[in-house]
């Protein structure tokens, strides 16, 4: 047999499987049961909402105050700054030493203080290496504090110091702040006394001091004896019907009494010190004898002018009658010549 190419085998056409659908035939049934998506609200309409754009904005301006936040947070952590929280109060007598500690662990060569008094206005008590104003005289720097040789009251108030140093994270900044206060003795009180008085009148004498810090408490003397605070405790022949403020300084008698007269002091003390004013002598009379004799004495003196003044006219002759009652004749009888002299003119001429 001849030898030949075999012949080709018939091709079966192979058809692939379809694929499984992920969706189950219930799905699929109720999908295609729900109408078609309609158009969304852009689409619906394309002029903007005022309420959508006011949310937008509030959302961006929050986001805007959260990055500054987180960049304050990271300038703070970055340059160190870190102020005490431990108030300090300081307390002096005034002509006395006091020293402004300034709390702060080490100080370097690359380290920089400053000093401020703080107020009304922000005035710089040690600034570039050197003590202000008039510390420079009466001040010395002991490291990071300073010492004030003779503090005033004008020295009180608020102070904060101010030291920055480089560092490995970058400018550190530290500072502390303190209250200056310093204690005053009172000075000499001024004394309000009546000289005279008038019995069973009400009688007040005022004592006052406006320099003590802390404030003065007050005290009363009579005749370099003091007067207690309640008068009930006191021996019986004294008068009981006083009232004493130790507060504002005032001592008042209800009904004041011939046994109240006598030589008045008061004594202003606080912590610091105390200071008496001068005696005043305060006299209680049954009636008010001085009032009397300066009420004669004026009413003497209008007398003795008015006297005076009728002397002068009576010289004068303003109130003499005979005077007036001359003058009154004459000129009448001036009168009646001249008209005579008139007449007897024109009869003449006729």
């Amino acid at each position: 047999m001849p030898s030949g190419p075999a012949p080709p085998l018939p091709c079966k056409s192979v058809s692939a499987p379809a694929p499984r659908s992920s969706v189950p035939p219930r799905a699929a049934s109720r999908a295609s049961a729900l109408p078609p998506p309609g158009p969304s609200a852009s689409e619906e309409s394309a002029a903007p909402d005022p309420a959508k754009m006011a949310r937008r904005s509030r959302h961006r301006l929050l986001l805007l105050l959260l990055r500054y936040l987180v960049v304050a947070l990271d300038y703070h952590k970055a340059y160190g700054f870190s102020a005490s929280k431990d108030h300090q109060v300081v307390t002096a007598i005034e002509y006395q030493e006091v020293i402004l500690a300034c709390k702060y662990p080490k100080k370097t060569i690359s380290s920089r203080l400053e000093w401020k008094k703080l107020g009304r206005s922000v005035s710089f008590v040690y600034y570039q290496q050197a003590l202000q104003g008039d510390f420079k005289d009466r001040a010395e720097m002991i490291d990071f504090s300073i010492r004030i040789k003779n503090v005033t009251r004008n020295d009180a108030g608020k102070y904060r110091c101010e030291v920055s140093a480089p560092s490995e994270q970058g400018q550190n900044l530290e500072e502390d702040t303190l209250t200056l206060e310093v204690l005053v003795a009172p000075a000499v009180p001024s004394c309000e006394v009546p000289s005279s008085a008038l019995r069973g009148t009400v009688v007040e004498l005022r004592c006052q001091d406006k320099e003590g810090n802390p404030a003065p408490e007050y005290t009363w003397f009579k005749d370099g004896i003091r007067l207690l605070e309640n008068p009930k405790l006191g021996s019986p022949s004294a008068n009981s019907s006083y009232t004493m403020n130790t507060k504002s300084g005032t001592l008042q008698f209800n009904t004041v009494s011939k046994l109240d007269s006598g030589e008045y002091s008061c004594e202003a003390r606080n912590s610091v010190g105390h200071s008496r004013c001068p005696g005043k002598r305060m006299q209680v009379d049954d009636l008010n004898i001085s009032g009397i004799i300066a009420a004669v004495v004026v009413v003497a003196l209008v007398i003795s002018v008015c006297g005076l003044g009728v002397c002068y006219a009576q010289r004068k002759g303003y109130f003499s009658k005979e005077t007036s009652f001359q003058k009154s004749s004459s000129a009448s009888k001036a009168t009646a010549m001249s008209e005579n002299d008139f007449k007897h003119t024109k009869s003449f001429i006729i």
